[in-house]
């Protein structure tokens, strides 16, 4: 094919901050068919795609078109599931946003669907994309870590007590703070240190309110792992750090410690990391190379627009990419399964409290 044809199901916010400036990067693509349930989310981003794009309120209208090779999915997360089956059930490449389903068994039905259909398949962690991020993973692949002994990270946020609509809502949103934020840093654990053998967990609902409406989802989470490896990790996420501000512009910090170095890895400054040596004075910058500022294959300029926005167009790329080359995506389904488990263990954790294991086949 000379042309990919894409379909977006869902065409809010995180599709036009991310989706479409990452698709108008991506060459011989051409996105053919929009769907969201609400008409005037779903005119507005007609308008920014421009042409004529087919465009419905009924997402099977979008997964079964022939003229569609590939469907993005940034819906409410309790349809991710059934448009990602009945897209693959008809061929085609996907791309979800996270978390991928409402549970692990659900998740990893989608990782086997598309492995049994031989098509593409995408969980969208865009913050692997970051370059710091990816230089990280470099370094720890490359032994500078030495054993891994410790991994933790902090994302705070302040969400205050707005109304986040269906996010706000479990049977819509599965959960809170857990799948919003608190799932990129599992997959950073997973991606930097290796398979979680135990977690115990606890959450908190302190917003039992938010605008007005009711808020039966969790906006706290802590996590207390211990790796395959012997490594530990404690996560926590909050939306309620009141005065830090939200998005990039808040606290959001890794660190990772091993017998040989210590690194630190913080979104907000896309190019460098804090280092330093076992033994040594403590923690220096190391400036990100720049064959790290882009992912590779990708034509996006790092020095134009802000880019603490702009590295989540590589996402997109990627996802083209590996249609084109007929290969494995960076960040498949599978993980996004690894991640819904140790989220799963954690709700069961923070209810029973105590100690449950992973299992052991994903």
């Amino acid at each position: 094919m000379s042309t990919l044809g894409i379909a977006i199901v869902g065409t809010g916010g995180i599709t036009l901050q991310n989706h479409l400036p990452g698709l108008a990067l991506c060459g011989d693509v051409a996105v053919r068919a929009l769907c969201d349930a609400n008409p005037a989310t779903l005119a507005a981003a007609a308008q920014a795609v421009g042409g004529s794009p087919f465009t419905s309120t009924r997402w099977e209208d979008i997964t079964r078109r022939e003229d569609i090779h590939a469907v993005i999915i940034a819906t409410p997360n309790f349809t991710h599931a059934p448009i990602a089956l009945d897209a693959i059930a008809h061929g085609k490449h996907v791309l979800c946003e996270k978390p991928i389903a409402l549970n692990a068994t659900d998740a990893r039905a989608m990782a086997v669907a598309a492995d049994r259909a031989g098509v593409r398949h995408m969980t969208a962690f865009t913050y692997q994309f970051v370059p710091a991020m990816r230089y990280l993973k470099h370094l720890v692949d490359r032994g500078d870590l030495g054993q891994p002994y410790h991994y933790r990270s902090c994302r705070l946020q302040d969400w205050g007590t707005r109304n986040l609509g269906w996010r706000q809502v479990k049977k819509l949103a599965g959960t809170g703070e857990l799948g919003d934020m608190l799932s990129h840093r599992i997959n950073f654990a997973f991606h930097l240190v290796g398979p979680i053998q135990r977690i115990v967990a606890n959450v908190g609902n302190l917003t039992p309110v938010r605008g007005g409406a009711p808020n039966d989802t969790d906006d706290w989470v802590a996590v207390l792992a211990q790796f395959v490896n012997g490594a530990s990790g404690v996560l926590e996420s909050s939306k309620l750090a009141s005065g830090v501000n939200e998005s990039w512009r808040s606290p959001d910090r890794v660190e990772i410690n091993g017998s040989a170095a210590s690194f630190s890895f913080t979104t907000g400054t896309w190019n460098e990391l804090m280092y330093g040596k076992q033994g040594g004075p403590g923690l220096a910058k190391l400036e990100v190379p720049k064959e790290f500022w882009v992912w590779p294959g990708s034509r996006r300029d790092p020095l134009v627009g802000d880019p603490l926005v702009s590295f989540r167009y590589d996402q997109a790329i990627e996802f083209i990419n590996a249609i084109r080359e007929q290969r494995a995506c960076a960040v498949t389904f599978h993980d996004g399964a690894r991640t819904q488990a140790v989220m799963d263990a954690a709700l069961e954790s923070s209810e029973k409290g105590q100690w449950i294991q992973l299992p052991t086949d994903f």
